[in-house]
């Protein structure tokens, strides 16, 4: 008696052709990917416009009449001011 020739393995699609739910997810990542990139050049932007308006100034003293200065001891729950 002679062997059985053995089966051969059914062709499999390439790699390179993704299918379905494979397409689903390249998008998915191509799409995110998009979303981060234009999220990271909105940010530069605004950063350029805000650094465009010069540096920050501490308000005139006028702006803190009236104000309550809270010091270390009042938050850490040390004697309460008055």
């Amino acid at each position: 008696m002679s062997p059985e020739p053995a089966e051969t393995p059914p062709l499999s699609r390439p790699a390179s052709t993704p299918r379905g739910n494979d397409q689903r997810g390249r998008w998915v990542a191509i799409l995110t990917g998009a979303i981060s990139v234009l999220i990271g050049v909105l940010y530069l932007l605004l950063i350029t416009v805000l650094d465009q308006r010069g540096p920050l100034l501490p308000p005139p003293p006028e702006a803190l009449v009236g104000a309550v200065v809270v010091g270390p001891s009042a938050v850490a729950g040390g004697r309460s001011p008055g």
